[in-house]
C-alpha cells in the first residue's frame, strides 16, 4: 500500500470519528417528577431520526441518552414506530433548540392526552451556564419558599428557577433551613431544617413541588 493510499484511507478514519464525536455532543438525562405507582417505567424517545427505549426514573436522573445537534422535535412514543409509518398525531412532543447541548427532559403525568398520557418539559443544562457545584432550584408549588441554604440565600416566588453557586467549599456538610407561606397568609411556616452534603464535582437540581392532601410543599434534590 502505497503511503499516499495509507494517509488518504487514515484521514477518512479521523473524519469519520470526529463526525461521530460532534453528533453525540448533545446529551439527555430524564426524571419522571410525581410519577403515579402505576405509571409506565419505560418510554420511547423519538428524536426526529430514530427512537430509542428509555427509561422514567422517579428518584434519580437517569443514564445519560446521547441526541443528535440541531434543532430537534423530542415526542414520546408508548411503542416503537413501525419502520415507514408516521409518527402517531397527538403524541406528546417538546422542542430543543440549537444552542441546548445538555438538557434535562422533566417528565410529568398529562391524562388530557390520548396518544400518550404525559408530557415533557426541556431544562436547559449548558456547562457554561450551570456548572458543577452549582444548584438549579426549581419552586413548582404555589407558595413562596426562602431560606439558606449553605453560604447561600434562596428566595424563590412560585412558578420560577434560580441557580444558586456552591453552597459550601470542597466536601463538606452545610446547614439547611426553609420556610415557605401559605397564598392569603402572612405567616412564615417551617419547610426543612437539616443537612445536607456538598460535593463540588456535582452539579443539583431540585424541585418545590405540592404535596398532595398537605398544605406543606416537597423539596425533592437529585445530583448529576
Amino acid at each position: 500500500m502505497s503511503r499516499a493510499l495509507l494517509h488518504t484511507l487514515l484521514t477518512l478514519c479521523l473524519s469519520s470519528w470526529g463526525l461521530a464525536q460532534e453528533k453525540a455532543t448533545r446529551t439527555c438525562r430524564i426524571l419522571f417528577l410525581g410519577a403515579p405507582p402505576d405509571a409506565a417505567r419505560t418510554i420511547f424517545l423519538h428524536d426526529g431520526t430514530q427512537a430509542r427505549e428509555v427509561e422514567l426514573p422517579r428518584m434519580n436522573l437517569s443514564d445519560v441518552y446521547p441526541l443528535p445537534t440541531g434543532p430537534l422535535t423530542l415526542r414520546l412514543l408508548e411503542k416503537a414506530p413501525i419502520d415507514g409509518a408516521p409518527i402517531a398525531t397527538g403524541a406528546p412532543q417538546v422542542t430543543v433548540d440549537e444552542a441546548t447541548k445538555e438538557l434535562y427532559l422533566l417528565i410529568s403525568v398529562d391524562p388530557e392526552n390520548k396518544v400518550t398520557p404525559l408530557r415533557m418539559q426541556v431544562i436547559n443544562a449548558n456547562s457554561d451556564s450551570f456548572a458543577k457545584g452549582q444548584m438549579m432550584w426549581y419552586n413548582l408549588s404555589s407558595n413562596r419558599v426562602g431560606g439558606q441554604v449553605g453560604s447561600q440565600k434562596l428566595a424563590m416566588d412560585p412558578k420560577s428557577r434560580v441557580i444558586l453557586d456552591a453552597p459550601a467549599k470542597g466536601n463538606a456538610d452545610y446547614n439547611v433551613n426553609l420556610s415557605y407561606y401559605i397564598p392569603g397568609r402572612e405567616a412564615l411556616y417551617p419547610l426543612c431544617e437539616t443537612k445536607w452534603h456538598h460535593d463540588p464535582k456535582a452539579r443539583g437540581i431540585y424541585f418545590i413541588v405540592n404535596h398532595p392532601g398537605s398544605r406543606t410543599p416537597r423539596v425533592m434534590g437529585f445530583p448529576d
